[in-house]
């Protein structure tokens, strides 16, 4: 009988017998993921993929694209990181357990935090530690203690949190936006980190990201107000990502606790080129996709973040055991929403560890 691996072999040298510009053209279309299994059973994929420019062509394409992450695992046992392609339209399990194993002690319980590109950051709730995984090189390494001293797992799982860093730097932010530093308001040049999300109002950091703004623009602390307006009875989630916040409103259908979404509304204003606003309604959810993703949830949280003018989002939410996730995205430029819909990445029954959104994989 024939193997998995005889069966690729086969359809890979078929493939090598395509004109080199049409193969060039497929592999830079396909996840990092395909990409080293195609290069692991044919040297002369492998040889494209190696060469220079091959390689500078898929990078720059790659980070363009958006991966949704998942960490998943069963207490006490082996875990499972799912990320999601929405250029290839489907999940990929990444191993990341024995990878982690060397600087992790047997029952230490791990959590995903947030990533960026290849690099993945995840706190030990037993130890207290930080630990940064780089997929491309496959190397683990403990980050050094912060200068706030050790810190629980849920004092680091802030919504909005950001990896640009592999060292500590500590600067101590100042209030408001008088004689706001250029480096500030240039697009892109920030970034908006999110401290403390109260109903009514949140306390937001700006960082300037240039060479040497760090040292030489401290921080800005803003505390933008939120006004809901009357609940009539909704319950409500609001999820926090780069200067964005998405507010779900959901209403009971029983008196177990479990509920509906009733409406999805996008909040900004917290730009720093122009005039401070406080909180203020951006868009909302059209109805036909409302009605698409509406199902009846017991517990939810959700993940944000904004890049290149899409503000992303990711609803997770538990209904007796089953998971659902619903991917958004909104196109700032166009005032546009879609939904995404994902195939199932066989959750039910485990417990989610984390959740975040990062640009595409990339070639080490």
């Amino acid at each position: 009988m024939e193997t998995n691996h005889e069966k690729l072999s086969a359809n890979t040298v078929g493939f090598c017998l395509l004109p080199s510009e049409i193969i060039q053209n497929i592999l830079l279309h396909l996840a990092l993921p395909d990409i080293i299994c195609l290069k692991s059973v044919s040297r002369f994929v492998a040889g494209v993929i190696s060469d220079q420019d091959f390689e500078r062509a898929y990078n720059s394409q790659s980070r363009s694209s958006a991966w949704l992450f998942v960490y998943k695992k069963r207490w006490n046992r082996d875990a499972i990181l799912h990320g999601f392609n929405d250029h290839s339209g489907r999940w990929f399990n990444f191993r990341v357990d024995g990878l982690l194993k060397p600087v992790i002690c047997p029952g230490d319980h791990i959590y995903f935090l947030t990533a960026s590109s290849n690099v993945f950051l995840f706190v030990s709730n037993t130890r207290r530690e930080l630990l940064a995984l780089d997929l491309g090189t496959k190397a683990v390494k403990t980050i050094p203690p912060s200068p706030l001293g050790p810190r629980g797992t849920s004092s680091w799982r802030r919504s909005g949190m950001k990896l640009k860093t592999d060292t500590w730097q500590s600067v101590e932010a100042r209030e408001g936006l008088a004689e706001m530093p250029r480096v500030f308001q240039k697009e892109g040049g920030h970034v908006l980190l999110d401290a403390i999300n109260g109903p009514y109002e949140s306390t937001v950091t700006a960082v300037g990201l240039e060479c040497g703004a760090y040292n030489n623009h401290a921080p800005i602390v803003l505390r933008p107000k939120f006004n809901p307006g009357p609940t009539d009875g909704l319950d409500r989630l609001q999820v926090y990502g780069d200067g964005n916040m998405l507010v779900v409103k959901s209403h009971g259908v029983d008196d177990a606790g479990v509920r509906m979404v009733s409406d999805i509304e996008l909040w900004g204003g917290l730009r720093l080129n122009g005039s401070w606003q406080n909180w203020e309604v951006v868009s909302k959810v059209p109805r036909r996709i409302k009605e698409q993703i509406r199902k009846p949830y017991r517990a939810m949280r959700g993940c944000l973040e904004r890049r290149e003018g899409i503000i992303r989002a990711a609803l997770v939410s538990n209904y007796d055991g089953l998971w659902d996730i619903i991917w958004l995205s909104y196109d700032t430029g166009r005032s546009l929403w879609t939904w995404l819909p994902l195939p199932d990445c066989e959750m039910k029954g485990l417990n989610m560890a984390g959740i975040a959104f990062s640009s595409g994989l990339t070639l080490p």
